[in-house]
């Protein structure tokens, strides 16, 4: 099968880790961009056009951001396929933030194919990426998710694309969808806020 050119280096470094300072939490405006411009992504400066799209396009749009899934929750292949006709769609209130990432490079693949300009579907999967990599696009939008979700979304946005040095990524091979998905799976399954986090919470809440 011929591949889209630039398909599996640029999306090799899009999923990557963020060590800046130490969390891997999500971002505003300047994170994304830092994100796609360590990426080596020559159009960066369109990474966050994803969020500018959901002032006019409300859940269209909002939804592929973000997955709700119970603190205990394991993201699987079937589950990220399951997602990907659920693209662009309104009505879904859980989400489809893995779908989205599928889908979105499925549509620059064959926006490339057809010789049409693709950059724009690669923007948004850029990203879905990015917000991947955040704890709270991938559970349940609670109380907790409610409370630190802001302060979570802007943790390094101030510093981080003045230091895209401090941005860290790990080698992966892409050469097929079911690389791509096999990818998600792994970092969707990460749990670096834990049930009991939630618990210890919920207990301060109530005390």
């Amino acid at each position: 099968m011929k591949r889209a050119r630039l398909t599996t280096n640029q999306l090799c470094a899009f999923l990557l880790i963020l060590c800046f300072p130490n969390l891997s939490h999500a971002w505003h405006d300047e994170t994304h961009l830092a994100i796609a411009k360590a990426a080596g992504y020559q159009k960066w400066y369109n990474a966050a056009g994803a969020d500018i799209a959901k002032v006019k396009a409300g859940d269209k749009e909002g939804h592929n951001h973000y997955s709700n899934n119970p603190p205990d929750a394991v993201v699987t292949p079937k589950m990220i396929l399951d997602q990907v006709a659920k693209y662009n769609e309104p009505a879904d209130e859980n989400g489809h933030l893995y779908g989205a990432i599928i889908a979105s490079f499925r549509d620059y693949r064959s926006a490339k194919a057809t010789g049409k300009y693709g950059e724009y579907h690669l923007a948004y999967c850029a990203h879905y990426v990015g917000d991947l990599s955040m704890p709270l696009h991938n559970t349940l939008y609670d109380s907790f998710n409610r409370l630190h979700h802001n302060a979570m979304d802007g943790i390094v946005n101030d510093e981080v694309l003045d230091h895209p040095e401090r941005i860290k990524i790990y080698p992966i091979r892409i050469k097929s969808e079911e690389d791509l998905i096999r990818e998600i799976v792994r970092i969707a399954n990460r749990r670096p806020i834990t049930l009991q986090t939630r618990k210890k919470h919920c207990a301060e809440l109530h005390f």
